[in-house]
């Protein structure tokens, strides 16, 4: 069940696949229509990495900066060092920057974070932190499949997620 969460790019980027549950893309909607998905400048950037032109990534963006946003302040970033920190400690400091970022900001913001990756598991049980680490799917379920290429593509062409335009 999704409450008021940040979303990661391996979420995002898995909306479209063939292999989502339909009920769990509609949760995934109606969470975003009730304005509970929140982004952030981690996530924007990742989003923003993959558009394929300027059209694309200005149609991308003119949806995306109307979601929640969680910003980026400086108890943010001493959270996200700390992290790594209590990481480091027992061997599992090699977190991407990005997943250590957006964990600090649901810390900070009281928000989950709705993803598709191990990462973020690791994240909430070795350190301090505190969010809800929510997963898309179930870890495996979804893949790097030929659904995955072409949903990105689809959102390329204008269509957001879920075969709906980016207008939510």
């Amino acid at each position: 069940m999704i409450g008021r969460a940040l979303i990661d790019n391996s979420a995002w980027a898995r909306l479209e696949s063939r292999l989502l549950d339909q009920s769990r893309a509609a949760e995934v909607i109606e969470a975003v229509r009730r304005e509970e998905l929140h982004v952030s400048l981690p996530f924007l950037l990742e989003a923003g990495y993959s558009a394929q032109s300027g059209p694309r990534h200005r149609d991308l963006f003119n949806d995306l900066l109307k979601f929640p946003w969680a910003a980026i302040d400086h108890g943010v970033e001493r959270r996200a060092l700390e992290a790594q920190r209590q990481l480091a400690v027992v061997g599992h400091h090699r977190m991407p920057a990005v997943d250590l970022i957006i964990a600090a900001l649901a810390d900070r913001h009281g928000l989950g974070v709705l993803h598709y990756d191990r990462d973020f598991d690791v994240i909430a049980e070795k350190t301090d932190l505190r969010f809800t680490s929510e997963w898309l799917a179930p870890a495996g379920s979804l893949g790097e499949d030929s659904a995955i290429v072409a949903a990105r593509a689809k959102r390329e062409e204008g269509e957001c997620g879920l075969g709906r335009s980016c207008n939510f």
